[in-house]
């Protein structure tokens, strides 16, 4: 589509990793449908490229692949485009962004309460598309000079926009007449750790969806772990994710209750107004215990005492089934908290995040 006298825009999505995906693709379709060129930039990941190529194709958009994302800047210098989207701050420093005529735009890979939330924007963005007034007020105070949008989490607009599961609990060879606890722990610091091999048991009134995070599933410092995975994989009413199962949408979905740790799935979760129960208890490196707890409260942002409010809390892993039963058979007992810290910290939910990103696009090109 031509807008007024202009070419038609052109917009890349850097995607760094396979589960930039789920943030990028609805904004990108919206602008697809509005007649804008849409490129994704991949980077190889071993094991991973045909499925970021199928995910891809299978959604309608062009890709394109570079060896590193520190050459990336200089691809983005020798073919122009309006717009180019980051899920992370660029692997570029700031002085090479003079260069590149395209403007650029976050929208960080997830919403949770590390550090990186915040010091995303000590990258010179020209805009950053958030979510909800108090993350917007938070950042304009430690970034005055840069610019924000409250949009919404364009990630979570399948959820309210009418789109199906694409998932169900039979195929998953899980019982549909069980109540269904997801378990999505982050990586590091997590609770997967804790809990040993004895989760499928400790569990076992209820079907158990595991979704790992990313670099659970990939990084070589996390075998451990895979080794649990595979174990809690043996047990009938345990399904376990794969690295192919990168969306988390549709396990929030078809779930009923959320169980996770340090992770932004919790802010997610909860903005469907269901009950999440957090794992207060995490597996911590030599390095970030002891005199070095500091490292630990560094990489984790104050946001994560909103948990407190947010969540039913275990404190240890034996704790767990008793919160899940509470939270349960009691859903509405912190309602009023999940809509109130799903309006500050995930903004609106009303399934229309990425069009308000397209046409801040569409009227800034």
């Amino acid at each position: 589509m031509l807008l007024g006298s202009h070419s038609l825009v052109r917009v890349y999505f850097d995607t760094q990793h396979l589960y930039y995906l789920p943030q990028y693709l609805p904004v990108a379709q919206k602008l697809t449908n509005a007649g804008v060129e849409c490129i994704f930039v991949l980077y190889p990941e071993e094991g991973f490229d045909e499925l970021k190529k199928s995910e891809l194709d299978k959604a309608g958009m062009a890709y394109h692949f570079l060896d590193s994302p520190k050459n990336a800047h200089l691809f983005y210098q020798q073919n122009e485009a309006d717009w180019i989207f980051f899920g992370n701050p660029p692997q570029f420093c700031k002085s090479e962004k003079a260069r590149i005529k395209a403007r650029l735009a976050l929208v960080l890979h997830g919403i949770g309460p590390k550090a990186i939330y915040y010091t995303a924007s000590e990258f010179p963005f020209d805009v950053r598309f958030v979510e909800g007034q108090q993350r917007l007020q938070r950042l304009q105070e430690k970034f005055p000079e840069s610019g924000f949008v409250d949009t919404g989490y364009a990630k979570l607009d399948p959820l309210f926009d009418g789109t199906p599961a694409s998932i169900c609990l039979r195929e998953l060879g899980l019982s549909p007449d069980k109540p269904t606890v997801l378990y999505a722990p982050t990586f590091y610091p997590s609770s997967i750790e804790k809990f040993d091999e004895s989760l499928p048991q400790l569990l076992g009134d209820y079907n158990v969806l595991i979704k790992p995070h990313y670099f659970s599933l990939t990084k070589e410092r996390y075998e451990g772990q895979r080794v649990l995975f595979k174990k809690w994989a043996t047990h009938a009413n345990v399904h376990i994710a794969g690295v192919e199962d990168y969306n988390l949408i549709p396990f929030m979905q078809i779930s009923d209750v959320m169980l996770s740790d340090a992770s932004s799935a919790i802010f997610e979760y909860a903005a469907l107004n269901k009950p999440v129960v957090w794992c207060d208890f995490y597996q911590t490196r030599w390095s970030y215990r002891g005199i070095l707890k500091f490292r630990l409260e560094k990489r984790l942002d104050p946001d994560l005492q909103m948990f407190h409010d947010l969540c039913t809390r275990a404190t240890l892993p034996k704790q767990v089934p008793a919160a899940i039963e509470s939270a349960l058979n009691n859903p509405e007992k912190l309602e009023s908290q999940r809509l109130q810290i799903t309006q500050d910290m995930v903004g609106a939910t009303d399934g229309q995040c990425s069009e308000r990103i397209k046409d801040y696009i569409l009227a800034n090109s």
